[in-house]
């Protein structure tokens, strides 16, 4: 739905607690217990029609009886008595509810319509927001609320964790007590009726009380109405200002169903949210252990921005187990360069081991700790430190502490801890490592995942503000004839677009295919083999048969007609074999591809039920599954993120080149998963596809086997089924200004990065000063990546380019979730000011705002930016002075 009213949830002015109980044990007894021992400063109000008071405080017999109207409502009764209190307590304006109560979901009337519908039909008109059913409570630190029934109590901290399991609540609760970690926010989800992942998401990502984000996740899609876009939203928008991790249950590929593609069969469910986590920004933890790592990394908050480390120990075989844990979280054992090398040598025993990991042998004091700290305090390249101890007779666990501590004041660069036992002196020195916010842990290994945490989700920033190159090439497929043959192919209803039909579609999109066509009979199949006047292959056509070298359905390197004719009669009585009932349609006759250095690899596409189409890229072959190399993304997909789905697969290192065999043409497999995902994007009818092989080496690259699977899309815009809102070409335009003739106006992209830095450089200094509100010699580049990476699902950015394709103009606007408003900002080069470009951008924007629902759209504005604000006068803004910024005005108009 959106963040209205969330608020209400963790800063209310006065909560009533209904079926609030005095029975020990009873969930009414202990969320009351819990209520009024958590610290809240306003009114608590029970509702009990039995009892006079609870815990000591005047009870209402319901909530009519209330003196007040409470913001926040929690509810613990019995599931029949839940709508009519929801109905009223919306009546009498309150803002949120919690119900912890179960079966909502499984109790229907005689009209078969549930609880839960009864509770959203009261609940939605008036606004008032509903976490749970089904739910252990939340509890909210800042403000003392504690709405649970959890049996420890929660530590103020800055970390928030949501998950749909209340016993994940109460368990991460019990654990981080006792360690002195401490949350901003705890919410257990439920059956998410309303509110869900992605209103939670967007209201924690400005909330300025958390640091990082927490999630528990068994099923993103089991909210009522789960919009899988504004989740995705949701949390690309959080994870780009603050770190985002969630666990994710029910991993195993039982859960998958079963897929007729290589790419259904290769992906699997678990992959494709690994693919979805990956496109947020979310780092992804694997187990319950790992997400009690996470807690403390993100409760300390290390900075960590790459994954290069140094290891110090004063044992080598809990460095080396370090290493190992390095290599497989795939970080880096930083170098260590010979001046540093010397200065550690001046401080530890010859016998040390002179390079990373860093062992300055058993019997290291606190004093040899901290110098050969300092020592390393300054090495370049290096993006953490990781201190491991091992316990020895001849030194002191808590004096190595004591030094490492105070050394750590000095030092600028992250540092994680790992004292290994469990001695009473083990135990005293974690606890002076919690004391000074040092990220400690039970093992080595443990230490180097909590150090690749922070690791990944600084290259998980880096992927979500990296700004791609210029596109070598303006791409444009044939789309109106690509309509007509898939027209022509749904008219048909084929399940299976055949061969001829499937060329055109990859010729009209610029994917390379071998040359093919379609012979009906063994004759046939002769006189298309001596057209072609070169060897052929030739395959079976059958709407029957996927698979088909499974069942002898290819025939590879027939030189000339009489071998060919010969080799289709033969496949005929294998296949009458094989496939007995399959209906044959035919043979497919290709030119034969000699390609004898490419490699074999697999671009494909299937659709997820809950995050829509993905592609896949990997090794392919005859043994695709078995290798099971791959890499997953969602659609759509830019040049950037082709080449980073490339990069994550093992074949990667083959495909760049190594011994006497050159690097294939990587530009080429860019340019083919590209175009596939403009393919899929552009026809909701394409439900899998699979090229396998696609073959490529220094030449370029060739589909020699393609298939793709077609059905009847839903109904809704052709876009609608993508996780992600591709690029809207319906905004391109061409406008005509005043004097100065035709532009072409168009969303912006990432790929406008080099036009955007052109257009930066022929900015006046006091224009950039009047946009910005400070000056600028360049623009920065996580700048430069805001104004370039659009959300088209909630933000827009359009630019204005001459007949030059240069850039003249730009307009940004950002929705807030619920669009109620939205910001605007204007900028146009210094040289054509006054010629009404800003006007054209301007009615653009409210155009655009207009169309997209938002109640109102607003800008700030330096008081001397006359030029901006008379342009906002002549175009009805209200322009009045913003509250507490001196000089800055808000021109704001209502839509």
């Amino acid at each position: 739905m959106s963040i209205r009213n969330l608020d209400a949830f963790f800063h209310p002015k006065s909560i009533a607690l209904i079926g609030a109980a005095t029975r020990p044990k009873s969930i009414g007894a202990v969320v009351a217990s819990n209520l009024f021992t958590g610290g809240f400063k306003g009114p608590i109000m029970p509702v009990n029609p039995k009892n006079i008071s609870v815990n000591g405080v005047l009870a209402y017999p319901d909530v009519a009886h209330l003196p007040i109207t409470p913001d926040l409502a929690v509810i613990a009764t019995p599931p029949e008595s839940i709508p009519d209190i929801v109905a009223e307590l919306a009546e009498r304006g309150t803002r949120a509810a919690v119900i912890i109560t179960a079966g909502l979901r499984d109790i229907r009337d005689d009209k078969g319509v549930t609880l839960e519908q009864k509770v959203l039909a009261a609940a939605k008109p008036k606004l008032l927001r509903v976490v749970g059913p089904n739910c252990i409570g939340l509890t909210s630190t800042p403000a003392g609320i504690n709405a649970s029934f959890a049996e420890a109590k929660p530590l103020k901290g800055r970390v928030a964790f949501v998950a749909q399991s209340g016993a994940m609540i109460a368990t991460i609760l019990d654990w981080a007590s006792t360690r002195g970690l401490g949350f901003s926010h705890l919410v257990s989800m439920g059956d998410q009726a309303d509110v869900d992942f992605g209103d939670m998401l967007d209201y924690l990502a400005t909330d300025p009380d958390t640091d990082s984000i927490v999630l528990y996740i068994e099923a993103i899609a089991s909210a009522h109405d789960f919009n899988v876009r504004k989740f995705m939203s949701a949390a690309r928008a959080a994870a780009r200002v603050k770190p985002v991790i969630a666990i994710k249950a029910g991993r195993s590929a039982i859960a998958a169903k079963a897929a007729a593609s290589h790419t259904g069969a290769l992906a699997g469910v678990d992959a494709v949210y690994d693919a979805a986590f990956e496109r947020a920004g979310i780092l992804r933890a694997i187990d319950l252990d790992e997400i009690f790592d996470a807690v403390e990394t993100l409760a300390m908050r290390p900075r960590v921005t790459g994954d290069r480390v140094i290891i110090v120990t004063n044992g080598g075989g809990a460095g080396v187990m370090a290493v190992d844990a390095l290599s497989d979280f795939n970080g880096t054992l930083a170098e260590i360069p010979s001046e540093t090398i010397d200065k550690i040598s001046k401080v530890c025993p010859p016998t040390w081991s002179h390079g990373n990991p860093v062992d300055i042998i058993g019997d290291a004091n606190g004093e040899r700790f901290s110098a050969t700290l300092n020592a390393l305090a300054d090495t370049p390249d290096v993006d953490g430190l990781i201190v491991l101890y091992c316990p020895t007779a001849v030194a002191s666990a808590l004096e190595g502490a004591e030094a490492l501590v105070e050394a750590a004041k000095h030092i600028e660069r992250p540092i994680l801890t790992n004292w290994l036992g469990s001695s009473e002196e083990m135990n005293r020195a974690r606890l002076l490592f919690q004391s000074a916010h040092i990220p400690t842990y039970e093992t080595p290994e443990k230490a180097v995942r909590g150090f690749m945490h922070m690791a990944r989700y600084a290259r998980g920033q880096n992927v979500l503000m990296e700004v791609p190159p210029s596109a070598a090439e303006n791409f444009v497929p044939d789309e109106k004839k690509a309509r007509a043959i898939m027209a022509e192919a749904m008219a048909e209803n084929q399940v299976w677009l055949d061969a001829p039909r499937l060329q055109q579609l990859f010729d009209c999109y610029q994917i390379p295919i071998a040359r093919s066509a379609k012979a009906v009979t063994p004759a046939e199949v002769a006189r298309k083999t001596a057209e072609f006047g070169s060897a052929v292959v030739i395959k079976i056509m059958s709407p029957d048969i996927t698979h088909k070298s499974d069942v002898g359905g290819v025939a590879l390197n027939l030189k000339n007609p009489e071998v060919a004719k010969a080799a289709a009669e033969d496949m005929l009585v294998r296949i009458e074999k094989n496939c007995p009932k399959a209906r044959i349609e035919g043979f497919l006759v290709q030119q034969m591809v000699r390609r004898p250095d490419a490699y074999e690899l697999i671009c494909g596409m299937a659709v997820d039920n809950t995050f829509g189409p993905f592609l896949l890229f990997g090794q392919g072959g005859v043994s695709v599954e078995v290798v099971g190399d791959k890499a997953l993304a969602l659609a759509p997909i830019n040049a950037a993120l082709a080449r980073d789905m490339i990069s994550r697969t093992r074949i990667y290192r083959q495909l760049k080149g190594f011994r006497d065999r050159p690097p294939v043409a990587l530009d080429d497999i860019v340019d083919v998963l590209v175009r596939l995902s403009q393919l899929i994007c552009d026809f909701p009818e394409i439900v899998e596809l699979d090229i396998n092989p696609l073959l490529a080496d220094a030449q370029g690259v060739v589909s020699v086997d393609a298939r793709i699977k077609l059905a009847k899309p839903k109904a809704g815009p052709r876009d609608s089924r993508l996780a992600i809102k591709p690029y809207p070409k319906e905004l391109e335009s061409r406008e005509n200004i005043s004097d100065m003739g035709a532009f072409f106006l168009r969303p912006v992209r990432p790929e406008d990065a080099a036009s955007f830095t052109k257009f930066f450089s022929r900015l006046q200094p006091d224009d950039v000063r009047l946009r910005f509100f400070s000056p600028m010699r360049s623009l920065p580049n996580n700048l430069l990546s805001r104004l370039t990476h659009i959300d088209y699902d909630r933000d827009m950015g359009f630019a204005l380019f001459d007949d030059h394709d240069e850039m003249v103009g730009i307009a940004h606007f950002s929705a807030d979730p619920d669009r109620v408003k939205g910001e605007y900002a204007v900028l146009v080069r210094s040289d054509l000011k006054g010629h009404g470009i800003g006007t054209a951008l301007m009615k653009r924007i409210i155009e655009y705002a207009r169309n997209y629902g938002v109640g109102e759209i607003f800008g700030d504005v330096l008081e001397e930016n006359t030029m901006m604000l008379s342009l906002c006068r002549d175009l009805d803004f209200r322009v009045a002075p913003l509250k507490g910024s001196a000089g800055i005005v808000r021109a704001s108009l209502t839509l």
